[in-house]
């Protein structure tokens, strides 16, 4: 038999996925997981008890919440050299990942995609000590998915990050910053920087749009200081997934990356305050096992594997 654990927050999708959750329990041990479940209950929970189960060496660890209950699971499971894959049910706000991944957004679909998907092999990103999965990020406009109050995106969904964004913009300022990576440097005043792993981030589905899921490497995307003018402009092709074109925009590939700067700017990991500069990234390259769908894995991982 297979043994799973559900790790779940009791309170992401005004608590719908707890009151599905006997329906789950029994959908897994219908196909031949033993299951167990753990509801978080405060910051760094979900990775303490990811952590738990690799080291009870579970075969599977699904995790039903938003991008930071993610985060938090796979935190705690990324030490460790012997992983169980993970599943996931997307219960947040915006669910970059799951939407990067193609993963159902109702619970039954997702589901089913844990049970009847394809495990593929994707890259994750190291930033000094931490893990993420999705984004790191750093400048004042990075700063937006985390201020942007819990209310008003529970309300309004994505649209809190777009309206929170048009209210910081007369303060946003640019920072100093020297970006190293594989071997060559950038340096000056920049509005922000990103490295990404995949292409759905902030609610932005076209952000990253050649991004690859296990090629070893972070997209990195460094927008030099602009006007509020062209700041607006960029948001509005970034929508479009022109933003690239822009001359204010540099676009690279790094496996690794150094970042560092004489001013205190603020870090963000996959939508939350992730510290200050300095910092240092790393690409793990394929490093996390993950249940997708079929036809993702036939479009974006299978033929990866064959490059």
């Amino acid at each position: 038999m297979k043994t799973a654990r559900i790790i779940y927050n009791p309170t992401s999708g005004r608590e719908a996925f707890k009151e599905s959750l006997a329906e789950v329990l029994e959908r897994l041990e219908v196909n031949g997981y033993i299951t167990s479940t753990h509801a978080t209950t405060c910051v760094g929970d979900a990775t303490r008890a990811a952590a738990k189960a690799c080291e009870l060496g579970f075969d599977l660890i699904v995790a039903a919440g938003g991008d930071g209950t993610v985060n938090e699971v796979v935190n705690g499971m990324a030490t460790y050299d012997k992983r169980p894959a993970l599943g996931i049910i997307p219960m947040g706000t915006v669910n970059d990942f799951a939407k990067a991944l193609h993963i159902p957004p109702t619970i039954r679909e997702a589901l089913e995609t844990i049970i009847s998907g394809q495990s593929a092999r994707i890259d994750i990103g190291l930033m000094n000590s931490k893990y993420f999965i999705n984004i790191a990020g750093g400048g004042k406009i990075t700063e937006v998915s985390y201020e942007a109050p819990s209310k008003l995106k529970s309300i309004i969904g994505p649209l809190a990050y777009y309206v929170k964004g048009i209210e910081m913009l007369p303060k946003i300022r640019s920072s100093n910053v020297k970006i190293e990576y594989d071997g060559k440097v950038f340096e000056g005043k920049v509005m922000l920087f990103l490295l990404g792993l995949t292409n759905s981030i902030g609610g932005f589905e076209k952000l990253v749009p050649d991004a690859r899921l296990n090629d070893g490497k972070f997209t990195l995307i460094i927008v030099e200081e602009a006007s509020i003018a062209e700041i607006g402009h960029i948001m509005t092709l970034a929508t479009r997934g022109e933003h690239l074109k822009h001359p204010k925009v540099h676009f690279f590939k790094a496996e690794e990356v150094n970042i560092s700067s004489f001013e205190e700017v603020q870090l963000n990991l996959d939508g939350e305050f992730g510290g200050i500069l300095p910092a240092h990234f790393t690409n793990l390259k394929e490093h996390l096992e993950i249940r997708v769908p079929v036809a993702f894995y036939d479009q974006h991982i299978a033929g990866q594997e064959e490059i």
